[in-house]
């Protein structure tokens, strides 16, 4: 069993960068510019959207520690 200290556990959600170009999506900020609302999880970002930096494709991001 899991056990939850904090609801802060629950709804963290990773930062991810891009390995091209060091560019952080930061969920709490999003991507607005390009259609990405503050709040938004990385996993639910649309499979086209592109490093608003390099253009570089969602399988170019690793989370961030």
């Amino acid at each position: 069993m899991v056990k939850i200290t904090s609801f802060k556990e629950v709804t963290a959600v990773k930062k991810y960068i891009c390995v091209v170009c060091d560019y952080v999506y930061d969920p709490e900020k999003g991507d607005p510019d390009n259609g990405v609302a503050p709040g938004t999880a990385f996993a639910d970002i649309p499979d086209d959207w592109v490093c608003p930096v390099c253009g570089a494709d969602k399988e170019q991001f690793e989370p961030v520690d």
